[in-house]
């Protein structure tokens, strides 16, 4: 059960491994295009067509015949790697039960988007995790984690591939102790009492969530606009003096020492090479942008084309 390039990737090393795969549910087709005309396949559909394995797709994880169906298969397991919150009659159906990958090392960085919040917080270590799915989203019992470190230079993308390598990896692990009978359950709330830990939320990533903080320093600065690099992308308003104001989205940056000081969000600027914005502490220099409606580009291309003046601040 999933949807995305990351639980394709964990499909396919299944399959690859021999295991018997009876059935696939991912989400419905996805309308694409400028006019919607066009139905976007999953990459987990994609690869279930092309080895012939039957695809389920229910708008409705509660439909009584998507039930009936998947109830048909009779399988021993089902694995779920991006998918959605399952219902109890969905993840209460195997003799096995139902495990998930999710890609943090849990109990920490439970919810939707655990790549993106492990590197806005300044992150040196995160990881993936199989657990048996349960109630509550994210808290059933831990089987097995790996850890993963997350390097200076990681992004959103980077560091996706990484978990996603590992995440395929773990499952198979947690495969084989199934079948062998050698699972060693942890309950994540032994976890929490035992090293009284304080826990840090993966919520569900909104617009208004990937606003730049210009007012936190360097660091936090830097963490946050990597969290969402290249995708979905941190975001900040262009405030103009001529008030024709732009929305870029800031997908490159690096850190940037000065004695001047200016308020945060102000932007210091030669108008041709260079584009810095004022934090905390410092400055953050802009390398690659996106404006709205137009592709990503060089701060270099960008001032080719646009006049910045000094009265000019992000917001």
């Amino acid at each position: 059960m999933g949807t995305p390039e990351f639980a394709e990737f964990s499909l396919n090393r299944i399959i690859l491994k021999g295991y018997n795969v009876v059935a696939v549910v991912t989400m419905p087709d996805k309308p694409i295009g400028r006019h919607r005309s066009v139905l976007s396949k999953s990459p987990v559909k994609r690869l279930a067509i092309s080895l012939g394995i039957p695809v389920l797709q229910p708008e409705s994880l509660k439909d009584e015949n998507f039930l009936s169906i998947l109830k048909s298969y009779n399988a021993h397991l089902q694995i779920v790697v991006a998918f959605r919150m399952l219902p109890e009659s969905v993840w209460g159906m195997p003799k096995f039960g139902t495990i998930n990958l999710h890609a943090s090392l849990l109990p920490q960085y439970r919810g939707a988007a655990p790549i993106n919040w492990a590197l806005v917080n300044g992150e040196s270590v995160t990881g993936v995790t199989t657990f048996f799915i349960r109630h509550d989203i994210d808290t059933g019992d831990i089987i097995s984690q790996r850890t993963v470190e997350i390097e200076p230079a990681d992004n959103v993308a980077t560091l996706h591939d990484k978990l996603m390598i590992e995440g395929a990896l773990l499952l198979l692990e947690t495969i084989e102790q199934i079948i062998k009978g050698q699972v060693n359950k942890t309950r994540q709330s032994d976890i929490i009492t035992e090293r009284d830990i304080l826990l840090k939320p993966a919520p569900k990533i909104f617009k208004e969530t990937r606003r730049i903080p210009w007012h936190n320093n360097m660091d936090s600065v830097c963490n946050f606009i990597r969290g969402f690099a290249p995708y979905p992308g941190a975001w900040s308003e262009l405030c103009t003096s001529d008030q024709k104001n732009m929305e870029f989205k800031v997908l490159e940056v690096e850190k940037q020492e000065s004695v001047v000081k200016h308020a945060s969000g102000q932007i210091h600027t030669d108008g041709r090479k260079f584009l810095d914005v004022a934090v905390a502490d410092g400055y953050i220099r802009l390398l690659t942008i996106q404006p709205a409606g137009k592709k990503q580009m060089s701060v270099v291309s960008f001032l080719c084309g646009n006049s910045i003046t000094k009265d000019d601040f992000f917001k």
